[in-house]
């Protein structure tokens, strides 16, 4: 019988996010968070961390196509040509995050929770992710969480907060990412 997949808690998502602020504010940089299907969970899991307001710069909770036009200048033609919940979506959602703010690093996040919405071709627990920074640097990715609708906000919680990590040269330490696939599976 293969093992259950581990369950992730809110308090290693904050964990994590004490991580990102201790070494943004060593940096003496700023972020900001798009979020979809997260719904703020990570602007929370940061803004819970004492002395974030010298590293976190804003939030961006874009659960709809028409935010995510208006605040992070997302075309329309990127949404319509690859839906809300695509790598392209995500990109260009962290590129309007770091351009809509005076961060330093944006992390994005679309996805489907659950426990309906999905399709085939993007089931539910798929979830888009975009990093980008000052640099210029764009970082995309997709991933498919296992679980209900909080387990599946969690762990795309916990997955944006570690590749932020790594892309400031910090290990993610991220345990597992069992019960993960590529949504092409």
């Amino acid at each position: 019988m293969p093992a259950e997949p581990a369950l992730v808690s809110e308090a290693e998502v904050f964990a994590l996010a004490a991580r990102l602020g201790a070494a943004l504010s060593g940096r003496g940089e700023k972020v900001a968070t798009a979020e979809s299907c997260t719904g703020g969970l990570i602007a929370r899991a940061l803004t819970e961390q004492p002395g974030s307001s010298g590293w976190f710069e804003r939030g961006f909770v874009t659960y709809s196509n028409e935010a995510k036009h208006e605040m992070l200048a997302v075309e329309r033609q990127v949404l319509a040509a690859h839906g809300a919940v695509s790598e392209a979506v995500a990109g260009a959602m962290a590129r309007g995050a770091l351009w809509r703010s005076r961060a330093q690093l944006a992390l994005a996040v679309t996805g489907i929770a659950g426990p309906d919405g999905g399709t085939a071709d993007k089931p539910v627990g798929t979830v888009c992710f975009g990093w980008a920074s000052a640099g210029g640097e764009l970082r995309q990715a997709s991933v498919r969480f296992d679980g209900d609708r909080a387990q599946v906000r969690l762990q795309a919680a916990r997955h944006a907060l570690s590749i932020a990590l790594e892309l400031l040269g910090e290990p993610a330490a991220e345990p597992g990412l069992a019960g993960q696939t590529s949504p092409q599976d």
